[in-house]
């Protein structure tokens, strides 16, 4: 398989999110239809992988699969094998299921390398088989260094669903410097849509919680606008928080507006706003089964402020 000849276009609402932006882009993005071999030698070095999968009426739901290092391996280029399947009790465990999309983020966190991968899962047994469909890198901006490992021993618990934002939520909302967002293009795209899992970062404090919404700055990026054109076709989203230094994971559903020009440089460095009406949220203690030690703070995420 060639290189740059095999770059997919943008699909309608990536541009149609760019043009709202006001960047200008060439017409196809470095997203590929295969895994090239440095993304398929990079996701076997992972314990964990941030996934993206429909519920039952088809919002997307945020989690993460975790497993030795060497779980997710590639055994062809159109391929990724995932020894692992979702925790019990994990509220996105019905989307994993033959047939269905799914969007995987492969993040290390110790050197910032990132990868994304998008396609179908091909079966489930024991673990899952994906047939990729988009694959391409992301740069290291706004990613804070961490070490991870020493596997927690005690039993992951299931979920449990919130009345709304509690006091606990909100704590760790506002105080994470890290969060995960899946989200899925509209279903009239067809094959060029699908699910997506995307990273976003920046100071503690910089997702702020106004009731039962976040506001969130949008950081300049790599101008790709792959979620956000997704969140402009379909704006249900869903949230993933993780506190790494005690595993606890809060899920969350919502519905996404933009506002592409209310930012004015608040915080510092955001170029627009979006903002998630959670209508769902679970938290689990424990689903992110490692420890970790912080590294550093990304220097783009530096140059950005809080509210």
């Amino acid at each position: 398989m060639s290189a740059d000849t095999d770059f997919l276009p943008f699909n309608a609402d990536e541009k149609a999110a760019q043009l709202r932006a006001g960047v200008r882009t060439g017409r196809t993005a470095p997203i590929r239809p295969f895994l090239p071999e440095q993304h398929r030698a990079f996701f076997p070095l992972l314990p964990y992988l941030f996934t993206a999968t429909p519920d039952e009426q088809g919002w997307p739901m945020a989690s993460v699969l975790t497993g030795p290092r060497g779980f997710v391996t590639s055994p062809d280029p159109t391929t990724l094998r995932i020894d692992a399947l979702p925790r019990n009790g994990d509220p996105a465990g019905p989307g994993f299921a033959a047939g269905a999309d799914i969007g995987l983020l492969g993040l290390d966190l110790a050197t910032r390398r990132r990868n994304r991968a998008n396609g179908q899962i091909v079966s489930r047994d024991s673990g899952l088989s994906v047939h990729i469909t988009q694959s391409f890198g992301n740069c290291p901006q706004y990613i804070q260094t961490r070490s991870v490992g020493g596997t927690r021993t005690d039993a992951t618990p299931p979920a449990v669903m919130l009345d709304g934002l509690d006091e606990a939520a909100r704590d760790l909302i506002e105080s994470a410097d890290t969060f995960f967002v899946a989200s899925r293009g509209r279903s009239e795209l067809a094959a060029e849509g699908g699910f997506d899992m995307s990273h976003r970062g920046g100071r503690p404090g910089f997702v702020a919680v106004q009731g039962d919404t976040l506001v969130i700055p949008d950081f300049r990026g790599n101008g790709f606008f792959n979620t956000l054109g997704n969140l402009l076709g379909d704006p249900r989203a869903g949230l993933l928080f993780i506190n790494f230094s005690t595993g606890e994971a809060l899920q969350l559903q919502g519905i996404v507006t933009i506002d592409w020009q209310g930012a004015a440089g608040e915080p510092a460095g955001a170029e627009r706003l979006w903002r998630v009406k959670v209508v769902r949220a679970w938290r689990t203690d424990g689903a992110f089964p490692y420890g970790s030690t912080f590294g550093e703070v990304s220097p783009a995420t530096l140059l950005t402020g809080v509210w």
